[in-house]
């Protein structure tokens, strides 16, 4: 029986075009990052399955490939739940990995603390279109640093990254915990229902403000809070500034500094941008992930009619290391859609170095071919790229196809 030459479902094989792309946008993102003072940290790709599992990760806490127990550990016949059979899982995304790795290292790390992550992640997760099973995350966060300085350094890094790549007119969107709880507080909603009711609002980009209402009622929900709650968006949207009609609308749910926090953030971002974007208040942006407990942010690409990347702020994330809380802010480009998105539009790479291709006929003489291979050599060592290989039966397609790999200038050897 033959083996099964396709990768497994929802990975893919990463062909040379499309790795060249990858690469160089790894080295954009690295090269930025490491101007805004970033540094560059690494962290396994499994962790302990209770800290996978802690209820921080929201829905993504499903989708976990779990490790089962090895060897001795592993006792299938005495195991009364799943939980006896596995202790290690894979990690499905970059931020719990990064607050263990923050608690384990403290003492030998600077405060603030900005690093950057990039790496594979793992999801159980439905394939679709820019969404994959293993797929490549690239995250940077500020750790120690309580002030909204964290957030405009994350806008500002993150936007100035995507712009260098390429893209423009793209949009930040931009929320806060603390909002969407005192809007549902406001309208009457119960604090143990908020979750799902952040749920629902979150299809609203997808269901509308009348399956919103829909979702509610079958949950159950006075139609008095629902009518009151989504009221709220429809005055947002209206008003000239809708972070300062929800802080005088909420006065008493709210927390007197939340307006303040939000303003300076956008008029700092807005002063010191360098990419051409818009940034936006929108009440509707939750973010799945259960651990943020403040500003929250979403990239938004016009061409993929989707979010391209995010984060927000987690402040009480590290103390469930610790025991103590430490000021945590984080923002996550979404690297795989970016790549999506630069292969549909016929990217090249630019910059690229000079590439020059040897083609070396069967039977060339071994003494020649030493000359040819110092040759190359001497040209890499100016700083090209030489490709030396036998020439094939086919010369023509062999040519075509290095042309198409973007050798330019390409060199025959014959043997006599």
């Amino acid at each position: 029986m033959a083996l099964n030459k396709k990768p497994v479902n929802g990975m893919k094989d990463i062909l040379p075009e499309e790795m060249q792309i990858r690469d160089y946008v790894q080295q954009v993102i690295k090269e930025t990052y490491r101007s805004f003072g970033f540094t560059l940290i690494e962290t396994p790709c499994m962790e302990n399955i209770a800290n996978l599992s802690s209820k921080q990760g929201g829905e993504n806490e499903k989708l976990i490939f779990k490790v089962m127990k090895r060897g001795e550990k592993l006792k299938i016949d005495e195991a009364k739940s799943e939980a006896d059979l596995v202790d290690f899982g894979m990690r499905y995304d970059l931020t719990v990995p990064l607050v263990r790795f923050y608690a384990n290292n403290a003492n030998e790390l600077p405060s603030p603390f900005k690093a950057i992550q990039m790496g594979n992640v793992w999801r159980a997760d439905r394939p679709q279109r820019g969404r994959y099973r293993q797929f490549m995350q690239c995250d940077i966060d500020i750790i120690g640093e309580p002030s909204n300085l964290a957030e405009i350094e994350l806008i500002l890094a993150t936007t100035a990254t995507i712009g260098k790549i390429g893209f423009k007119n793209f949009e930040i969107r931009i929320n806060e915990r603390r909002i969407l709880k005192a809007m549902a507080a406001y309208s009457g909603f119960a604090e143990e229902d908020f979750d799902t009711v952040f749920i629902i609002l979150d299809k609203m980009d997808k269901i509308g403000f009348d399956g919103v209402a829909g979702e509610l009622a079958k949950e159950g929900y006075a139609q008095e809070s629902i009518d009151k709650y989504l009221g709220l968006f429809r005055e947002v949207e209206k008003a000239d500034n809708g972070i300062k009609y929800l802080a005088k609308t909420l006065e008493g749910f709210l927390e007197p500094d939340v307006e303040k926090n939000l303003l300076e953030i956008m008029e700092s971002v807005e002063a010191a941008k360098t990419a051409s974007f818009r940034l936006v208040f929108d009440p509707t942006l939750v973010r799945g992930m259960s651990y943020y407990t403040g500003t929250i942010f979403e990239i938004s690409m016009p061409e993929l009619g989707a979010a391209c990347g995010g984060g927000g702020r987690y402040d009480k994330m590290v103390g469930r290391f610790t025991g103590q809380d430490v000021p945590a802010c984080g923002f996550s480009i979404g690297f795989e859609r970016i790549i999506l998105l630069l292969m549909e539009s016929g990217f090249t790479v630019p910059m690229q170095r000079p590439k020059t291709a040897y083609l070396i006929e069967k039977g060339y003489p071994a003494d020649a071919l030493c000359q040819v291979i110092r040759q190359a050599q001497e040209e890499r060592a100016a700083g090209k790229q030489v490709l030396v290989v036998r020439m094939n039966k086919n010369k023509k397609f062999q040519k075509e196809k290095l042309a198409a790999e973007g050798y330019k200038d390409i060199v025959e050897f014959f043997k006599d």
